[in-house]
């Protein structure tokens, strides 16, 4: 299996791509308008000592833009972060829509798949 180049990526820091892959939990509301997907990355490059800087939001980009999430918030195990936990909410369908038009680029670039559980 061929990985593709990935056209979606995601940044802590502005300029460096996130090489971990996150596991992604999404949550709708009843009536599917709003909801939230949780991103939980183990061992992120933008914890690691070389790349720490100052983590501003998470950063989803691809050729559409950019969607951004503040709630970003580090996991820490022995008195060091070990993980990052990300919430992206959306409000409205279209923001729904864009949400996993980001998701599918992503996934298709990084040999990933969605699965219902």
């Amino acid at each position: 299996m061929t990985q593709n180049k990935p056209t979606a990526t995601i940044q802590f820091l502005k300029g460096i791509d996130e090489t971990v892959i996150p596991e992604i939990r999404l949550s709708r509301s009843k009536d599917g308008r709003t909801g939230r997907a949780l991103f939980i990355f183990e061992q992120p490059k933008a914890l690691t000592a070389e790349q720490m800087g100052e983590i501003k939001g998470m950063f989803l980009i691809d050729e559409e833009g950019e969607l951004v999430t503040r709630e970003v918030n580090a996991r820490f195990v022995n008195g060091k972060p070990n993980a990052l936990e990300a919430i992206y909410i959306w409000k409205t369908e279209q923001d729904f829509e864009r949400f996993m038009r980001f998701a599918k680029r992503y996934a298709k670039g990084h040999g990933m798949s969605y699965t219902d559980k």
